[in-house]
């Protein structure tokens, strides 16, 4: 099943390391949401927003990317790496103009160091770690089965 992730990933590349996990071996197009303000997505059966979560939100790019490029009735699902804790609300309020039905979500710890944190030396080290890129597999993989049985 055609499916595509629209990603924005910085500072340690814990988005982009996720995304890289789940795309693996599957038919995953990787679309980096910063370097690529408009792609189309009509063809995708299935179609994932991954970001980092910056003051309780995606990534403005990644956000900006579903306002302008996803189809109307898509099935839509969220991957995030989060210092402190998830945050999908302005995502999930982009995509649900655009009538998409939003068929999950997963989140995990993503090493983070940013204001105070740095001062500590960070906070999640070592996240994502090979169980939450296996957590997100079987995630992604679950969307997929579920998809099919559908169709």
């Amino acid at each position: 099943m055609r499916t595509a992730i629209v990603y924005y990933s910085a500072h340690h590349g814990n988005t982009r390391k996720l995304a890289e996990a789940v795309a693996q071996g599957r038919e995953v197009t990787l679309i980096d949401a910063l370097a690529v303000k408009s792609a189309g997505l009509s063809g995708y059966a299935l179609i994932g927003f991954a970001s980092g979560i910056y003051f309780g939100k995606f990534h403005q790019s990644v956000v900006e990317f579903a306002k302008n490029n996803l189809p109307r009735d898509k099935k839509v699902f969220f991957l995030a790496t989060y210092g402190g804790s998830n945050g999908t609300k302005a995502i999930e309020e982009a995509v649900l103009e655009k009538d998409a039905r939003i068929v999950g979500s997963f989140g995990c710890k993503g090493y983070d160091t940013f204001g105070p944190f740095k001062l500590v030396g960070g906070i999640a080290k070592g996240h994502p770690d090979e169980t939450d890129l296996k957590n997100a597999c079987q995630f992604l993989d679950g969307l997929l089965n579920a998809a099919q049985k559908e169709n």
